[in-house]
Order: C-alpha cells, then structure tokens, then sequence
C-alpha cells in the first residue's frame, strides 16, 4: 500500500503548534482540548493530532465529528486505517491472546457499529505522514512509527529511537500511539511524544497529555503539559455503554487495566506521577546538508507540576 504523505509547511508558521494523540473516542478530554487551544489562542491550523480518534471510550461517532469540525491536521493511526478499510479488527499491534488484544474485542466493534460510511471515507483520506519545516528545523509527524503506524515506542527503548529517527531522517520526529508522553534525543534529532487524551499516561493520576511546540529566532521549544478535564463524566458515559469496563476504571486511577505493551522501564513507572518537561533545540548548522547537523546546545529541562 503507497503511503499518503503531507505537506504542512504552509500552514503551520506563525506561533505555536499544539499537537496531542489518541482523543480514543474520549468526548470531555477532546472538548477540554479543543478549550484548552482556545486558551492558547492556537487556531485549527497549528493542531496536530496524531491519530486513534476513535478507541476505548464510549463516544466514538461524537468524537470523530468533533475532530472534523475543529479542522485541525490530522495523521490516520491504526484506528483509522483498520475503521477506514472496514477491518474486523483495531490493528493495535496487541499480542494475540493478550489482556489488551482481548479487552479490544470489546472496544472496537462498539466503535466500527458507530462509524458511518461518510466517517470512513474521510479516515482514508487521512496521511500516513506529513512533513513540515519552521525555523530552519525539519519535521516528520507520524502515529507509531516510520514504517509501522502500530508499533510501540517507548522512552527507554533507545535504540529503537536512534533507529527510527535514522529511518525518518528528519530533525524532529512528532509520534503517538504508546500512550505515555515523552522527549528524547539521539545525535542531533529528537522524538517527540507528547502522549495522548483519550486516556491516561499509567501514572496514576485521571490527568491527559499534550504538547506545546514553539518556534522562535532559529531556537525551539518543545514542551509536555497535563490537561485536566472531566474524566468522571467520561467514565460514567463507559461505565453506562459497559463495552470496556477496564478502562472506565482507568480514566479514574490513571492506571492502565494491562502492561502487556510496556517494556520493563515503562511497566515499573507504573502510578509513579509524571512530571511536565520542555526542551529545546536549536536550528540546523547550514554549512552542511539535511537534518543530521543540528546545534549541540539542546538541554532537557523537567519542571516541577
């Protein structure tokens, strides 16, 4: 299958760009963000969702407009493809028989049922990738990875990064589907997860993730932030569906009904309170071609709370 890639460099100048993933059919945690650009003074243009609109919450359809009448960019993950395609399955990448392959037997054919065919229609159109440049810097967005829109990818798995970002070869890699929000580097490149809202980071706290990107002068800063909202309407929405019973509890605990997903690092972090970070990079040296020749001085800072 020819992937579809987009171009966004047109659209995204002029201030900073708010990016989250997975809204997984979570109406109050999309509302709370679509609010939370408004705050900002973001417009639809500078909104990058990285995929998984539709999953494990209990308003699929309503979501999906939501998404739709906002405007902003979107990137198809797995959810999309395998909705688009009319797929039997979410194509979450989940071990055959595992807790989290089993508990999507529930999930998504309550979602698919919600779907109506203009939904899917447009979940096909969407990119698989999209490409941008603002301020001398180079970026690919994506879902899960550069070849595998469903595969995990953690912080600690390092050289699954270096690898990606390799393949990608791009200054800044902007990705989803894991779940937990996180930065890192590898030579002069970095990824950016800036986690999802649909649902927890596993940390033990009902608070969803976002990022912040903001360009200025040649020197960006990337930022995770919490967002608050009201996940026990979220949860009682599942709780009256009782299609994923699991994760109604979670969006209460913060903490994921199964790690089957997680590497150890990932799975011992568990109900242990993320904190939010920024970081920031500066442009490339022009003095040589393509993304591998950033500056040196990127510093990672972890802010209290």
């Amino acid at each position: 299958m020819t992937k579809k890639i987009a171009d966004w460099s047109t659209t995204l100048a002029g201030g900073p760009i708010l990016v989250f993933g997975g809204p997984y059919s979570n109406l109050e945690a999309t509302l709370a963000m679509r609010r939370e650009a408004d705050r900002l003074s973001i417009p639809p243009h500078r909104v990058i969702c990285t995929g998984d609109i539709v999953a494990y919450a209990a308003e699929p359809a309503e979501t999906t407009a939501l998404i739709r009448d906002w405007g902003c960019h979107v990137i198809a993950g797995n959810c999309e493809e395998q909705i688009g395609a009319g797929a039997e399955d979410c194509g979450c990448g989940f071990e055959e028989g595992s807790a989290c392959d089993r508990l999507a037997k529930g999930w998504y054919p309550f979602a698919d049922r919600r779907m109506t065919e203009d939904d899917r229609i447009w979940m096909r159109e969407l990119p698989m990738l999209a490409h941008f440049e603002l301020e001398g810097l180079s970026y690919t967005v994506l879902h899960g990875g550069f070849e595998q829109t469903n595969r995990f990818i953690f912080a600690s798995q390092s050289c699954v990064i270096r690898d990606e970002l390799a393949a990608a070869a791009t200054d800044v890699v902007i990705a989803g589907h894991a779940g937990i929000p996180f930065m890192a580097r590898s030579a002069s490149s970095r990824w950016f997860n800036p986690g999802v809202i649909g649902m927890p980071a596993n940390d033990g706290s009902p608070d969803v993730w976002y990022g912040l990107v903001t360009p200025a002068r040649g020197r960006t800063t990337f930022a995770l932030k919490r967002l608050a909202y009201d996940h026990m309407s979220a949860a009682a929405a599942m709780r009256r569906t009782a299609h994923a019973d699991g994760y109604a509890a979670t969006l209460v605990t913060g903490i994921w009904p199964s790690f089957d997903v997680l590497p150890p690092t990932e799975k011992s972090a568990t109900g242990k309170r993320l904190r939010q970070q920024t970081m920031s990079m500066s442009a490339p040296i022009k003095t040589s071609p393509g993304p591998r020749h950033a500056k040196s001085q990127t510093q990672r800072v972890a802010a209290a709370d």
